[in-house]
């Protein structure tokens, strides 16, 4: 038994919040540890499978639920195989994900997506909880730098323009109860990593997990991604991510900012170089500047793609979220 379980008598609750494939990532690593998991998801995806499930079928897009669900659970490596698997041909399978599709089934059969993903997570013995930011979809819209508007997720990016700031539509949805009570009851926040404008602010803009955010007196940590994305964050530093979300919120959220400063190998930046992409540069004065703790370490890891070393991160995070605990014990 750590410290923290023999003070509290209970797992630390950690509430970690965004979308894609950097969260699914980073959840990989915190599971291992002894903490109580609640993941908060995007609802704002329209591409692909998800996009065309939540045309056709009404509900909120499921990828993002599925690949969190996939991270958190403990099934075999072939299961997790076969969740991910996407249908390549097929009129109206091609493109489709196997695990969107159960989980639209899922839907369904329980007449409702919220319950629809417990008990999915019930089977695939997910270890802690996996809640969408709203129980229907929201519409993500971009003003542009030059004043022109962009609708929906998955063209934001591909438009071609600087993003100056991202709304929802509906701009009242309501948050998941679940959720706002996740986040009241948290003693840590983590947020990140992830798309900054179409996977993290879409959660944080939604106005009761907002509202809630701002009020926790949680520990609130956000890890920051290691590349820029084109076409959302093209040249950003660590203090352009924070500066975005404090524009989209008017609060300074975080007590700690998590970053990598190991170094990427050439041929690795000119790969991505190729795509727009390259490391996002830690401005370490501008960040302490403006309150921010700073924990940085080397937190990558490259095989196909970079991805954050999640058993490397989830050591901080873990680490970050005990000293807290016993400090404010």
């Amino acid at each position: 038994m750590t410290p923290v379980e023999s003070k509290l008598s209970r797992l630390p609750r950690i509430v970690v919040i965004g979308g894609g494939t950097g969260l699914s990532v980073m959840l990989r690593g915190l599971k291992e540890k002894p903490v109580d998991i609640t993941a908060i998801v995007t609802v704002a995806d329209d591409g692909g499978s998800s996009g065309i499930l939540r045309e056709e079928l009404n509900i909120p897009p499921p990828g993002d639920i599925r690949n969190v669900l996939t991270a958190l659970s403990d099934t075999e490596p072939l299961l997790e195989q076969v969740l991910k698997y996407r249908f390549h041909t097929g009129a109206g399978l091609a493109g489709h994900s196997l695990g969107n599709l159960i989980l639209a089934a899922m839907t369904d059969i329980t007449g409702d997506f919220v319950t629809g993903i417990k008990e999915l997570s019930r089977i695939f013995a997910v270890r802690g909880r996996v809640l969408p930011a709203a129980n229907q979809a929201i519409v993500l819209k971009a003003v542009m730098e030059d004043g022109s508007i962009v609708v929906g997720e998955s063209r934001i990016p591909k438009s071609g323009l600087q993003i100056r700031k991202v709304f929802i539509e509906p701009a009242d949805v309501d948050a998941l109860p679940e959720a706002v009570a996740a986040l009241e009851q948290a003693d840590a926040i983590l947020i990140g990593p992830g798309s900054l404008y179409t996977s993290i602010i879409p959660n944080l803009i939604v106005p009761k997990l907002a509202e809630a955010i701002v009020k926790s007196d949680a520990l609130k940590l956000f890890v920051c991604n290691v590349m820029t994305q084109p076409g959302e964050t093209d040249n950003y530093s660590v203090s352009d991510h924070l500066n975005a979300i404090h524009m989209h919120i008017g609060e300074h959220l975080f007590d700690y900012v998590i970053v990598n400063d190991g170094e990427i190998p050439p041929q690795v930046q000119n790969l991505y170089a190729e795509k727009g992409a390259k490391a996002v540069h830690l401005d370490l004065e501008e960040v302490t500047k403006r309150g921010y703790k700073v924990i940085a370490d080397r937190l990558v890891l490259f095989r196909t793609y970079l991805r954050h070393d999640a058993a490397k991160l989830s050591d901080h995070i873990y680490q970050l979220v005990e000293n807290w605990l016993l400090r404010k014990e």
